[in-house]
């Protein structure tokens, strides 16, 4: 059977965020960490009841991930806080452009600012960075992925980013696809092409037929034995060009083709070009710049500090 890989995902799909209910446990776990017993400053300077209004502005170019972040620090610290989103995830803005419109209880926009801002600042810049891999890979069928190099707690997240920059997603974890490493067959002393190929077809008796089943090779001369087992996918890990070519060749259509190793922005172009079906780099992940984001209030009325009681003491 002829397999070819799958049609790229709609805007629409791509940059749906991830569960309300997954983002509130780490936006959650984000304030808990920033302000455990209460923002001190707030309750000393700033009146409970004070309103105002803010805005989050990009302060350079780039593309949006993290609306869903925002809103759920602010809603989460105070579900008096209004937050209006002029541009979608996935959307490209221009520095200056405003990413949020907040209005609500002012201490706790302050309270709020900080991690609302670091969340959409990471996501922005995966979603920024992916947005660059896939522009610099367009003309050709190659789909950007990312891979498990995420940070922890945040993977949800981070592959939410890599959608809404054009990308899409790899495994989301060791539970829902098979992938053979050199480790694995160096544990299980898997010695020749005959022994290869039995120890993948072992493996795929063993696993239910909706599993997908990947492959890792390093060398051309192990094409044959992983072909032979029918497995869905094969990564060519670190292989130059030239070989890349080959192995996309010798594969012929019978499985899908990722490219691994040396992705970087200034080679995937050229990875692109050989044929392959999937290049995963983890630099979308594990080697990204938070984009400079900024809040500030636009409009303060009323009294700007002290305590309803007149007391500026801490409590």
């Amino acid at each position: 059977m002829t397999r070819t890989a799958a049609t790229p995902p709609s805007t629409a799909l791509s940059t749906t965020p991830p569960p309300q209910h997954l983002i509130d446990a780490i936006v959650t776990a984000a304030l808990a960490e920033d302000a455990p017993w209460g923002d001190i400053t707030c309750q000393a300077l700033i009146h409970p009841d004070l309103q105002a209004t803010a805005t989050v502005t990009a302060r350079e170019p780039g593309t949006l991930c993290g609306t869903a972040a925002i809103e759920a620090a602010m809603r989460l610290t105070d579900p008096r806080i209004r937050v209006d989103l002029p541009l979608a995830d996935g959307s490209r803005f221009a520095a200056g452009d405003v990413l949020a419109e907040i209005s609500g209880p002012a201490a706790g926009i302050l309270t709020a600012e900080r991690t609302a801002l670091n969340i959409a600042q990471r996501l922005s810049g995966i979603a920024t960075l992916t947005r660059s891999f896939v522009d610099a890979a367009s003309g050709t069928h190659a789909r950007i992925v990312d891979t498990r190099k995420t940070t922890p707690g945040l993977r949800v997240l981070e592959r939410w980013a890599v959608r809404c920059g054009g990308g899409s997603n790899h495994r989301s974890g060791l539970s829902d696809a098979v992938m053979v490493k050199d480790n694995h067959l160096a544990l299980l002393a898997v010695d020749g092409p005959e022994a290869l190929t039995d120890t993948l077809l072992t493996l795929r008796s063993r696993v239910p037929h909706t599993v997908h089943v990947e492959v890792e090779v390093d060398r051309l001369d192990q094409l044959g034995p992983v072909l032979a087992a029918g497995v869905d996918t094969i990564m060519l890990d670190n292989f130059g060009l030239d070989d890349l070519a080959a192995g996309v060749r010798l594969i012929d259509g019978r499985a899908l083709v990722e490219a691994s190793g040396n992705v970087r922005l200034d080679t995937v172009a050229a990875i692109a070009a050989t044929g392959v079906d999937i290049i995963s780099a983890g630099a979308l992940t594990h080697s990204v710049r938070s984009l400079d984001l900024g809040l500030d209030f636009v409009q303060v009325p009323g009294p700007r500090a002290g305590r309803p009681d007149g007391r500026h003491d801490l409590p």
